[in-house]
C-alpha cells in the first residue's frame, strides 16, 4: 500500500473519482493504530447515458481489492454515512469483530440510509458482531490518539433530499488531519463553521461542490455557494493541504472552474490538490470521459 507521510500520519487514499471510481477512501497509519475512512467504492450505473466502461470497471475491481484489505487491517474503521462508495455493502463479515465509528442509522437521517443502516447493522449481524460507536457529535479518547466527530451535517446544501454526514478529525501528538466526506465544497454554513473551528490541520480530505449537475440535480446557487466556501477555508488556511475530489472530479473542466480557487492558495501557502495529485498519480477522470472510452 503506497503512503504519504504528513507529520506523523501516513496517508493513502485508496480510491477517488480522480483515480476513475467513485470514491474518498483512506486509511491513516497514526499513533501505532491503523484508520479506515469510508472504505467504499462505486461506479455511476448511468453518465451520458452510458454504462460503466470496461476500463471503469477494472479500476473498480482494483480499488475494492486494495480496501478489503486495509479493512481487514484497520483497528478503527469510520462510516461518516450510508452512501454505498462509503462502505462495502456486500461483505457484511469484513466488519465482524471490528471498532466501528458509525453515522448514527437512527437520528438525523434520511429514509434511504435509515434503510440501508438496518440492512448494514441489523439484517447483515454487523451491529451484534462489531464493536459499534456512534459518531455524531462524539470523541473518542485513545491516549495520544483522539479521534472526534462533527454533529449530523448535510450531504452538500441545506435541506438536501441525500441527507446527512458526519466529519471526522484525527489528532496525533496535537497534528491534525480532518476528513470532509461529502461536505462538497462545503455546500453548506454549519460544514463550514465546523471546518473553521478546526483550523490548523496538515490535511483535509473531502469532496467539492458537484458542478456536473449545477442548474440540474442541484441548484446553480447551491454549488456557487460550495465554491465560495472552499474559498474561505483557504483564505483561513483551515489545512496547508486541500484535497478536493470526488463530486468535484466528474467535472471534465474542474480546473477551469477552480483557477481562482488555485490563485487563492498559492497566495495563501496552500496546496489544493487532488487525491491523485496527493498520491503522486495521473488524474483519471474516467467517469467524466465516459463518452470518449466507449468512443475508443
Amino acid at each position: 500500500m503506497k503512503t504519504v507521510k504528513i507529520d506523523d500520519f501516513n496517508v493513502s487514499i485508496l480510491g477517488s473519482d480522480s483515480f476513475g471510481v467513485r470514491s474518498l477512501a483512506t486509511f491513516v497509519n497514526v499513533c501505532n493504530k491503523n484508520i479506515g475512512i469510508d472504505l467504499g467504492a462505486s461506479l455511476a450505473p448511468r453518465r451520458y447515458g452510458l454504462p460503466p466502461h470496461e476500463i471503469e470497471i477494472q479500476r473498480l475491481n482494483h480499488v475494492l481489492k486494495e480496501i478489503e484489505d486495509a479493512i481487514k487491517i484497520s483497528d478503527y474503521i469510520i462510516i461518516t454515512h450510508y452512501h454505498y462508495d462509503h462502505y462495502i455493502k456486500d461483505k457484511p463479515n469484513l466488519y465482524y469483530g471490528k471498532t466501528l465509528f458509525i453515522k448514527d442509522p437512527k437520528k438525523n437521517i434520511n429514509r434511504s440510509q435509515s434503510y440501508r443502516a438496518k440492512v448494514f447493522l441489523v439484517d447483515n449481524k454487523v451491529g451484534e458482531k462489531a464493536n459499534i460507536n456512534i459518531a455524531d457529535g462524539n470523541r473518542f479518547d485513545f491516549g495520544e490518539l483522539k479521534i472526534e466527530f462533527s454533529n449530523a451535517l448535510w450531504h452538500g446544501e441545506d435541506k438536501t433530499k441525500v441527507g446527512k454526514l458526519v466529519m471526522a478529525r484525527i489528532i496525533c501528538n496535537d497534528k491534525s488531519i480532518i476528513f470532509g466526506s461529502d461536505i462538497q465544497g462545503p455546500g453548506n454554513q454549519e460544514a463550514l463553521e465546523k471546518l473553521l473551528e478546526w483550523k490548523g490541520a496538515d490535511l483535509l480530505i473531502m469532496s467539492g461542490p458537484p458542478t456536473y449537475f449545477a442548474g440540474y440535480k442541484v441548484s446553480q446557487e447551491s454549488v456557487n455557494k460550495g465554491l465560495e466556501n472552499m474559498k474561505i477555508l483557504i483564505e483561513n488556511q483551515v489545512s496547508k493541504t486541500i484535497v478536493a475530489d470526488h463530486h468535484l472530479l466528474r467535472d471534465i473542466h474542474y480546473k477551469d472552474i477552480l483557477k481562482d480557487h488555485y490563485k487563492l492558495a498559492n497566495s495563501n501557502g496552500v496546496s489544493l490538490i487532488t487525491a491523485a495529485e496527493f498520491m503522486g498519480y495521473q488524474i483519471e477522470q474516467l467517469e467524466a470521459r465516459r463518452k470518449e472510452l466507449w468512443g475508443k
